[in-house]
This record gives structure tokens, C-alpha cells and sequence, in this order.
């Protein structure tokens, strides 16, 4: 091979390198383009999912109110019932899906955590709940405060450890919301 020959050969091939990198700069920035539009996609259908499971959640509290309405009214002589309460304190914020109350002979407050499915969270969602209402409704101070837990889909496993928790269970049947409940069943006050 000659020099000349050589020197050709070089140059075609930092000619062939600079086409190549130009190659890849264009195919980096499409993919980076891609991945943003993948991105904004992605971000966008958890927003849309997200939005969803709001419905169907608002749906289930819908769904229950009527019955939970006759449970607290009749059952438990609630005298005030309020559907999906949200207060704000000090930059702190609690939110009830049932809050229900009586001023009379009755001084009790009940707070109900309704859920399409019962799950372990759920228990401890009504835990924190009940932990602090106090904080969020000192005018209920001096009341006894229970707790129900009203589930579209609740296994009888969940049922038993509600139970043990000291919360009433309350379950879709026969398309109303029902206490289920054992008859001499005591729930616990908090």
C-alpha cells in the first residue's frame, strides 16, 4: 500500500467516523425526544388511573352512604351525618368518608372507612383516623368514639380481625350495606 493510498484510506475512514457520530447524535436526540413523549404518556396515564380510583372510591362511598345512613340513624341514634368530611388544621388535614354524630342522651361519635376491597390498611387507616379526631374536633372531646369499617369486598379472615380491633364490620348485602357483626358483639370505645 502506498502512501498516498494510505492517506485515502484514512481519510475515508475519519470521513466514514464523523458520519457515524453524526448518525449517532441524531439517533441519541430522537431517543431522548421518545423517552420524554414515553414519559409524559406514562405520566399521564397514572393521572388517568389515578383519577379513576377516585371515582370508584367516591362511587363505593356513594354507594354506602344510604345504607350507613340507616345503620347510624336506626342502630346507633346518630342525630347528624355527614358524608365525606374533610377538615384542615395548622397545616395538618383529616379526612372522614362518614362522620356521625349525637348531642342527646346519646353522646357518641362514629367515623366509617369505606373501601371497595377491606385490607390491612384499612384498620390502620381508621386507627389513625380515630387517633386523631380529638385534635381535629375538640368540641367532640367528651365524646365515646367508634369505629366502622364498610367494605364492597370483605374476606371473612378481614372480617374477624376488624372484629378483633374493636370496629364494627359492614358489608355489602344484598346490595345495601349491613353490619356484620357478631350478636353480642361490643365494639370498642376510643
Amino acid at each position: 500500500m502506498t502512501d498516498k493510498e494510505l492517506k485515502e484510506l484514512v481519510a475515508s475512514l475519519i470521513l466514514a467516523q464523523k458520519e457515524t457520530d453524526k448518525q449517532m447524535k441524531e439517533t441519541d436526540k430522537e431517543l431522548r425526544m421518545l423517552q420524554k413523549q414515553t414519559d409524559k404518556q406514562l405520566k399521564e396515564l397514572g393521572k388517568q388511573i389515578g383519577g379513576l380510583g377516585e371515582k370508584f372510591g367516591s362511587f363505593t362511598e356513594g354507594l354506602a352512604l344510604p345504607s350507613m345512613q340507616k345503620i347510624l340513624q336506626k342502630h346507633f341514634k346518630m342525630e347528624v351525618i355527614s358524608p365525606s368530611v374533610r377538615v384542615s388544621k395548622e397545616g395538618k388535614h383529616l379526612e372522614i368518608d362518614v362522620f356521625a354524630y349525637a348531642n342527646s342522651e346519646v353522646n357518641e361519635a362514629y367515623i366509617v372507612e369505606v373501601k371497595s376491597h377491606a385490607r390491612e390498611e384499612a384498620i390502620q387507616q381508621l386507627h389513625d383516623i380515630i387517633d386523631r379526631f380529638r385534635q381535629f374536633f375538640p368540641e367532640h372531646k367528651d365524646k365515646k368514639v367508634y369505629g366502622i369499617l364498610a367494605a364492597v369486598d370483605m374476606s371473612a379472615d378481614m372480617r374477624q380481625r376488624i372484629i378483633k380491633e374493636g370496629f364494627y364490620a359492614a358489608r355489602i348485602k344484598d346490595d345495601v350495606f349491613k353490619l356484620d357483626v357478631p350478636v353480642h358483639f361490643k365494639a370498642k370505645a376510643f
